[in-house]
């Protein structure tokens, strides 16, 4: 009895093997077409019949405290609402910006290249927001700069410059400028351009630092094309803007005299 008993059994691990084989020969060797026959869709309203995923918010909760916490600590103070529509050629904001950029941007350069940034020409659309009266904090900057635009510094020739004066004449915006001077009379012509309180040598080059996105043509700043060299910083503008923040009690800048239209 016993033996037949074992003799079932081995049988019976034996045809399982078998089947085992079988099945994996057949998922190995079988590749059956499948096609697509209809596709749905189902249409899911937003509205107060969604229930809330409770575990996901308390997931998130503790990491959206601390990164608001962040956004939200002072780091300087506004003595005033600055705008970028406050001057017809030059704005408050639009002139920190660019000398923000100047002095924070131009230490690396330094550094990397073994030369200076000569100027500082950024686009008046770029900037999204007012800064306004009161605390300044990283939040601030994220409003004023909510993209991911990087500085890069353009070699330009001074032919090249005169182009982008041009470009800043024609366009008769506050595009934020720094390093430059730009003066033209009531019908908006030229009456002269200086860079470093010198007027512009159209074989010298000059280091413009801007936006990576200006640089490719943004805004039809087709000026920075051809140019004699470009250095990226690997510095987004709104941590150039946290990082003045960082080292500054009060926030006070004015309109002045970098372009503006002479009164006879």
């Amino acid at each position: 009895m016993q033996n037949i008993k074992k003799f079932i059994f081995d049988e019976l691990v034996i045809h399982k093997h078998i089947l085992s084989t079988v099945v994996l020969i057949f998922c190995f060797s079988c590749k059956p077409k499948l096609n697509i026959q209809t596709i749905e869709g189902k249409r899911l309203n937003i509205d107060t019949t969604l229930v809330e995923d409770t575990s996901v918010e308390n997931f998130i909760k503790p990491y959206r405290i601390h990164i608001e916490k962040d956004l939200d600590s002072a780091l300087a103070y506004a003595l005033d609402t600055y705008h970028k529509n406050d001057g017809v050629l030059n704005s408050t904001i639009g002139n920190l910006m660019a000398d923000i950029i100047m002095k924070e941007g131009n230490p690396i350069f330094q550094k990397r290249a073994k030369k200076s940034i000569d100027a500082v020409i950024l686009n008046h659309g770029g900037i999204r927001a007012e800064i306004p009266k009161g605390i300044v904090n990283a939040r601030t900057a994220f409003n004023v700069m909510p993209f991911e635009n990087e500085i890069v510094v353009v070699g330009l020739k001074g032919n090249q410059i005169k182009k982008a004066v041009d470009y800043l004449i024609k366009g008769r915006r506050a595009h934020p400028i720094s390093g430059m001077e730009i003066v033209v009379d009531s019908d908006y012509k030229l009456i002269y351009a200086k860079i470093n309180d010198e007027p512009i040598d159209n074989g010298k080059v000059y280091y413009v630092a801007t936006s990576d996105y200006l640089y490719n043509n943004g805004d039809n700043m087709s000026f920075y094309q051809p140019n004699e060299s470009v250095h990226v910083l690997d510095y987004k503008i709104r941590n150039v803007l946290i990082d003045y923040f960082k080292k500054v009690d009060t926030i006070n800048p004015v309109k002045d005299q970098r372009f503006v239209i002479k009164q006879y």
